[in-house]
């Protein structure tokens, strides 16, 4: 087996494992829709846009999935119990590629922008600065120096962990410390990035959401100091989402896009949780790439998504 072959195997065992806690409550709530059925009839529907609901593919999703294999049933008159994992499978793979961005097949940053600029959002407690240590060390792996930017000055908390992460990964932070002005630690950054000539720079934002204006406010500073350094800075604005909330996420998604224009998302924590099923939800209502998902603890678990081994996984009976 090839190297790169080796590295593959893992990462869809990784997303496999990633994902079981979804994939078992998933499961057991479409047995008990069909119980004692033997073909798919409007109370099959009716009992699996619940089991949808609540594994968080939320409601305007799963409305749109229920319609096209309503559509389907008509179609083909008579449909079996036994194929519905499949028909599922099928339509909420069209609906997830219908959302018309490419999937990843690395950590790579397109040519031409260098540094190339991140800029990180999220409320506390998602996994925000866990997400940027680990995609820092993701981007390292892959050849390209990084360099991070403490910009979350709300919190000291939020400074620490970055440098912390900074030091295991092994990659140069620019920080002023807690309370400093966020948009001079980002012009920092990219001043040292740019004199440096790294790669990838990645800047941490506060995840106040208390105030919109102000976070949108505040968000709008640091982007427009940013661009006396680097003029067409960030080119990546990501917002990280903890999947383990569910519909919670959805809202925090609102709130985000509203405030700022996120180009990306990374849902985290889809390990420790059944509500997977928010990615698929996710992916629909905002058409914004989900471009990274994180399916466990260690320092390699955070994944490119590719939609489609996302529903192989999910599908994937054990």
């Amino acid at each position: 087996m090839g190297i790169f072959n080796f590295f593959n195997k893992e990462k869809k065992e990784n997303l496999d494992q990633g994902l079981s806690k979804t994939k078992e409550t998933f499961f057991s709530k479409i047995a008990r829709a069909v119980v004692g059925k033997s073909t798919v009839d409007a109370e099959v529907l009716d009992n699996l846009e619940e089991v949808l609901i609540t594994s968080d593919v939320g409601v305007e999703t799963t409305l749109k999935i229920i319609k096209r294999i309503e559509e389907r049933v008509s179609r083909d008159k008579y449909v079996n119990t036994s194929e519905l994992d499949t028909i599922l499978r099928d339509e909420i793979a069209a609906l997830l590629a219908e959302n018309n961005t490419e999937d990843l097949r690395d950590f790579a940053v397109p040519e031409g922008k260098k540094p190339y600029v991140i800029m990180v959002v999220g409320v506390n407690g998602v996994g925000k600065t866990t997400t940027i240590g680990k995609l820092a060390n993701a981007f390292k792996q892959s050849g390209k120096s990084v360099m991070l930017g403490a910009a979350d000055t709300f919190r000291a908390a939020a400074v620490d962990q970055l440098t912390i992460w900074s030091q295991r990964v092994d990659v140069p932070i620019v920080s002023q410390g807690m309370g400093a002005d966020p948009a001079s630690v980002a012009f920092d950054t990219l001043n040292s990035a740019t004199a440096k000539g790294a790669d990838v720079v990645i800047i941490d934002t506060a995840g106040r959401l208390h105030n919109k204006i102000n976070l949108m406010n505040e968000l709008s500073k640091i982007k427009k100091v940013m661009q006396k350094v680097v003029p067409d800075a960030p080119h990546e604005v990501l917002l990280v989402l903890d999947g383990s909330t569910g519909q919670n996420a959805i809202e925090q998604c609102k709130q985000f896009t509203a405030a700022t224009d996120v180009t990306a998302l990374a849902v985290t924590k889809l390990d420790g949780t059944a509500k997977g099923g928010v990615v698929i939800g996710i992916s629909d209502q905002f058409k914004i790439p989900v471009k990274y998902i994180g399916v466990g603890e260690k320092i390699g678990d955070l994944q490119v998504f590719n939609k489609a081994e996302f529903v192989d996984s999910l599908f994937k009976r054990s």
